[in-house]
């Protein structure tokens, strides 16, 4: 930086607006800079002088990829959130749970008997999105390639550049199910003529184990390699309890109450050897991934990036916990009789070639991921306790015996690349899924001794969905700050359910009343079974999506945008082929973007409304006896709010991040089931079974105000090390766990938290970084269910994790 004379920083104000930004002070965006090199500003900002002489500086220009080609964060028309590969690192991210909080109007829950983490963003997601039916309303893509399966955010977030969360419907470039966002991980790339890399490795609570690295390897001139790894692993949170052992008299009292019809088999005593006092916890971590990924690159127009992904996990799913522990036992326990397991691995392979020639730049993008798994998770819960060998209890198990997901993308683009009077991009993209799975319940009356309450076996040998689709945008440069952008994509997708069937327990007295197991074949009706669902069926439907966007730039360092766009997310078949419809909507935005204080402050603003047709609502219900997997789509659904992002650096040692957001759902008109919670007869005895009507409830995951602060500050020792404390603080108003809206076991009460941490870094290129999250150890619900019979039911949840500190230390070379 040049020298200048000592001089107050130059604020630079224009706008009205401006003035208002200031007067708030405080804040920051998540969007810190991406670490790859960035373009220059169109006005790079100047160094100023700090107060006491010395050059001050400005914060790194952040470089997105929203709209398909390379821009200034402050320049992109969008409301994106960008998280640096540093900014990752301090906040200790592993997955994007971790992320969450990084994010405006952002919100996320594991779900256990799947073992898969879904999203919410601006009041907006799928808690059911986690089979091979449902899709979620958050799109996930790394390197640009489309993730379609919610199991590909339960992945590992390693050797990133850098994350860039884009919030609004975002189907005209990005896709499928975008609708209220799109979520890209952009990996580290290989660097040409470049030797270095990394190695780091850590310690923590609960046994925790950790050990990551990358190396940059120059091949030739042209072609370089990178390898990356990572491996995490901890004990799981949650204890086992110990079961209440009654006495054989107090066992055949129960028994005896219960059988005075003579119908039930002779007694037998509880094998209390059936449940699982020992070996892995729930909760517990336990997965590795590693990317090998290639550059060619053989002249100055032509790249091409290749990668091969592994990624293996062999952890337990997170278990829903008891609201109101039993007495005498602790919060982290449960009362299990279903040991837990995961078996996951997933293999992909990502591409993008791309071509410069005479102004513009020609792409294709291309991915395949396969995906298998299986798992065994206790979903009763342990909640009551058997009081014979069939009854109490009950024994509930949600078995994956095994999944095959297979999926596979294609997109080329043809796009302008220097500034004309039109800047244009064309695009073709092609999609295809082959899904398969095997998911088992059985339910037995007290224990695995007992009789059998209900049992049935999902088995959906071939889905299949293929999605074609035609797009282009082109903004048109009126005047030197004038721009207006239009974009249209056409959507054809052809989804198709073969040979599925849900295989049911047919009350046979003469077949053996032993829990479903993967040696039993349900389709031999000897095992006492019937295909109670015929799930074969075809949905075809298509869709226009547009986009019509006015950017205004006030200044060299301001601009702001209104845009209309809509969304859609495409229809579908249920069990029993049962269809059900698309949903879309319109969204309506205004953003502001602006730089202050000579590039050491950036404030981003964004006020939008969003609204649904045919919202789809899915969840697990009862039918003729029969369990479903059903979908319906209610009359629609309105979101609106607000959404703040500001960074600023204080000093030049001193930074503060702020992120706000205010969010405002209602559900339109709809009736609701769920076998996830004990709901009161149906109002209407037409209807029958159990149900509420939720029409004008709130949204869940959408607290009405949520605010994120980060500070850290960077002490420079003497002989040139710097110690660096750092501290997250998370708070948000109360929110809703479900579309019930069921009192407050259905509720996640007003909450804070915090994380901190301090960095050591030697200008040796060593570091050591130890760090506490969730500092006050706070209880944070991120869903929940009742079990038994309304209105007496036992609340339960999911719960984020407890406390955890740790320890890393790493090297750079």
């Amino acid at each position: 930086m040049t020298d200048r004379s000592p001089r107050r920083p130059r604020l630079g104000l224009a706008t009205p607006v401006q003035l208002a930004v200031l007067a708030l002070v405080a804040g920051s965006v998540h969007a810190q800079s991406a670490e790859a090199p960035a373009p220059q500003a169109d006005t790079p900002p100047a160094a100023s002088t700090a107060a006491d002489g010395k050059d001050s500086k400005a914060l790194p220009q952040v470089v997105v990829t929203a709209t398909k080609r390379a821009t200034s964060l402050q320049k992109t028309p969008i409301a994106v959130t960008a998280i640096s590969s540093s900014t990752l690192d301090d906040a200790h991210v592993q997955n994007l749970l971790d992320v969450f909080n990084l994010v405006p109007s952002m919100q996320g829950t594991g779900q256990g008997d799947h073992g898969i983490v879904s999203i919410t963003l601006r009041g907006i997601g799928n808690d059911s999105a986690k089979t091979e039916y449902a899709d979620p309303e958050v799109a996930l893509f790394v390197d640009g390639v489309f993730a379609p399966r919610p199991e590909g955010a339960a992945t590992m977030l390693f050797d990133l550049d850098g994350v860039e969360v884009l919030r609004g419907p975002q189907g005209t470039l990005w896709g499928r199910n975008s609708t209220v966002g799109t979520i890209n991980m952009k990996t580290a790339k290989p660097v040409l003529k470049d030797s270095s890399g990394y190695v780091e490795g850590g310690v923590g609570s609960y046994n925790r184990l950790g050990v990551k690295g990358a190396l940059n390897i120059p091949l030739s001139d042209t072609l370089a390699a990178r390898v990356a790894f990572i491996h995490e692993q901890h004990d799981g949170y949650v204890s086992y309890q110990k079961p209440i052992q009654y006495t054989i008299a107090q066992q055949q009292a129960a028994y005896n109450a219960a059988n005075t019809a003579g119908n039930l088999p002779p007694f037998q005593p509880i094998n209390y050897n059936q449940f699982v006092l020992g070996g892995q916890k729930y909760n517990a971590q336990d997965q590795t991934a590693a990317r090998l990924s290639f550059l060619f690159k053989p002249s100055q127009d032509f790249r091409w990036d290749l990668s091969l992904e592994q990624f293996a996990d062999r952890g337990t799913p997170s278990m829903s916990l008891m609201q109101t522990p039993r007495a005498g036992e602790k919060f982290w326990s449960a009362l299990i009789d279903t040991a837990p397991s995961l078996k996951r691995d997933s293999t992909s392979i990502r591409s993008r070639m791309e071509y410069d020639f005479s102004g513009m730049a020609l792409a294709y993008v291309a991915g395949y991921t396969h995906f298998k798994g299986s798992g065994t998770y206790d979903q009763d819960f342990g909640v009551n306790t058997p009081t014979s060998f069939t009854t109490g209890g009950p024994y509930q198990a949600n078995n994956t015996v095994w999944t095959s997901y297979r999926s596979q993308s294609h997109e080329v683009t043809l796009q302008s690349t220097q500034k004309q009077a039109v800047d244009w991009v064309l695009g073709l993209y092609y999609a295809a899924e082959d899904n398969g799975i095997r998911f088992d319940i059985p339910i037995m009356n007290g224990t695995q001794q007992g009789t059998v309450s209900w049992q049935g076996s999902f088995i959906q040998p071939k889905e299949t969905v293929d999605s074609k689709a035609v797009f282009g945008q082109a903004t048109w440069n009126a005047t030197e700050a004038l721009h207006l952008t239009g974009g249209l994509r056409y959507t054809n997708d052809d989804r198709k359910n073969i040979g599925g069937r849900g295989w049911t327990w047919a009350g046979n007295p003469a077949a053996p009343q032993i829990p479903l197991n993967p040696t039993i074949d349900p389709s031999d009706p000897a095992n006492g079974y019937q295909a109670g669902n015929i799930n074969d069926a075809h949905y075809k439907g298509s869709k226009t999506t547009w986009l019509a966007r006015a950017t205004y730039d006030i200044s060299k360092n301001a601009m702001a945008y209104a845009s209309v766009s809509t969304g859609y997310k495409s229809g579908g078949t249920g069990d029993n082929g049962r269809p059900y419809g698309p949903e879309s909507l319109t969204n309506y935005e205004v953003g502001y973007k602006t730089s202050l204080l000579d590039g050491r402050m950036t404030f981003n603003a964004s006020a939008y409304h969003m609204k649904f047709k045919d919202f789809q609502f899915s969840a697990p219900v009862m039918v003729n006896g029969n369990r479903e997997f059903a979908y319906s789509n209610a009359e629609g659904a309105k979101v609106s709010g607000v959404e703040l992002e500001s960074s600023v650096l204080i000093t030049n040692d001193d930074k503060l991040s702020v992120s706000a957001s205010y969010t405002k759902t209602k559900l339109g008109a709809l009736v609701a089931a769920s076998n996830d919670y004990a709901l009161p007869p149906c109002f209407d005895a037409t209807l029958g079974g159990n149900c509420l009507n939720v029409s004008g409830n709130a949204l869940p995951h959408a607290p009405k105000f949520a605010l994120q602060l980060m500070y850290e500050h960077t002490f420079a020792l003497p002989n040139g090390d710097q110690v660096a404390p750092r501290i997250s603080f998370h708070y948000q108003t109360a929110n809703w766990l479900s579309v019930f809206n069921f009192g407050d076991g259905d509720r996640q009460k007003a909450y804070s938290t915090a994380d901190i941490s301090v960095r050591y870094s030697s200008k040796k290129n060593w570091y050591v970084d130890a760090f506490v999250r969730n500092v006050s150890d706070e209880k944070i619900k991120t869903s929940a269910g009742s079990a038994g019979t309304y209105p007496n039911a036992i609340w339960t949840a999911q719960y984020a994790p407890p406390r955890t500190f740790g320890l890393n230390a790493g090297y750079n070379f």
